[in-house]
Parts: structure tokens; C-alpha cells; sequence
């Protein structure tokens, strides 16, 4: 049916979770570096989910590259154009990427969430709290477009947030939501935006 249930055990048995998205994010730690809330599609239900990131420094030849519930190819793909494209030095770095809640998010819509949240980590710089973000990562560093996200936008809104970042090209297709919209055509232009210009 290409749908994902969500139902929690309690004592009477299972039972729907009737707003997973505010289930997901219950603990989400505030002005955290390395947090970033992302909106995710599981079928045509989109969630919210945090995206979690840890960036520590290691002596070790070989830093360690340990991820769940996200690619880790796909992972693998941001650190390298966050190396190569926006000059970050974590060849000497363990870096961890975590979807928290034990929810599994394999979409490429999740690529820049996990480059802004390896990025705050290692910048040790936290992302405002009320910030969505949405974007598939391509090789030259560039932001793009994902499906549905009329839908992801809406559910950002429904939970409170207060702006939301998606590729620049999807920009006019939410001219009708109540959130605030900013666009971004490259990984550099996001980190700036959500972490501001100071530094590399």
C-alpha cells in the first residue's frame, strides 16, 4: 500500500499514534548543536523527525564513520562534499549521524538536514529551534528538489514551526503556506542562513 502505520504498545495493547511527528520530536533537545528537525515522507504521511550529528576529534588514522537509521552511503556522499565544496576539515573527525526515535529515513530529501547537522556539530553552532529543512544533496554541493513538498511544509506549519528551508526551485509552489519560506540553491547558502557567515 506503500503507507506506514505508527502505533505505540501500551498496556490495553496497541494503539494508533495519532500525530507520530509530535511523538518524534517529544525529547528534541533545544539549542543543541548538531540537531536539525527534517520532514520526512513514509508513503504519503509526511513526519517529522530529528536528525541527529556528532563531530569529535580523533588521533586515529582511520576516523569512524557510524551511522543509523539514515544511508550511510548517502552519509558517507555529505561528508565528502562538505570536505571538498565547502572546505570543512573532518578528515580528522569520528562522526556519528543518528534519526532519532528509531525511526528509519532512507530519502535523498534528507541529505541537507544531515550536512547542516554534521555541520553545526562540528562548528559547534546550534540551529534555531523552529527551523525545518528539506533538500537532496547533489555532488557539486547544490540543493535540490524533492517530492511533495507542499505536504512536508504543511506539516512543519501544523506542529508550530515557524520557517522552513527547501530548494530554491520549490520556492513558488508554497506561496500559499503560512510558514515562512526560504530557499537555498547550495549547501554553502544553508549553512549560512542557519548558521550564520562567521568562520569556515
Amino acid at each position: 500500500t506503500n503507507e506506514a502505520g505508527i502505533f505505540e504498545m501500551k498496556e490495553s495493547g496497541l494503539e494508533v499514534v495519532a500525530n507520530p511527528s509530535q511523538v518524534f520530536l517529544a525529547e528534541r533537545p533545544q539549542a543543541v548543536p548538531g540537531s536539525v528537525v527534517t520532514a520526512s515522507l513514509e508513503g504519503s504521511r509526511p513526519l517529522l523527525v530529528e536528525i541527529q550529528a556528532l563531530s569529535a576529534f580523533t588521533k586515529m588514522p582511520y576516523p569512524q564513520r557510524k551511522v543509523t537509521g539514515v544511508d550511510y552511503n548517502r552519509a558517507a556522499i555529505i561528508i565528502a562534499v562538505l570536505e571538498r565544496q565547502l572546505g570543512l576539515k573532518l578528515s580528522d573527525q569520528d562522526i556519528y549521524v543518528n534519526a532519532a526515535g528509531g525511526v528509519k529515513v532512507y530519502e535523498p530529501a534528507i541529505d541537507l538536514p544531515v550536512a547542516v547537522a554534521i555541520a553545526s556539530s562540528f562548528k559547534d553552532r546550534a540551529v534555531a529551534g523552529n527551523v525545518v529543512v528539506v533538500g537532496e544533496v547533489g555532488l557539486a554541493g547544490e540543493v535540490r528538489s524533492v517530492s511533495q513538498i507542499e505536504l512536508r511544509a504543511k506539516e512543519a506549519e501544523k506542529l508550530g514551526f515557524k520557517k522552513i528551508i527547501v530548494p530554491q526551485g520549490q520556492v513558488k509552489q508554497l506561496v500559499k503556506c503560512g510558514i515562512e519560506i526560504v530557499g537555498v540553491s547550495s549547501v554553502r547558502e544553508a549553512l549560512d542562513e542557519m548558521l550564520g557567515k562567521k568562520g569556515p
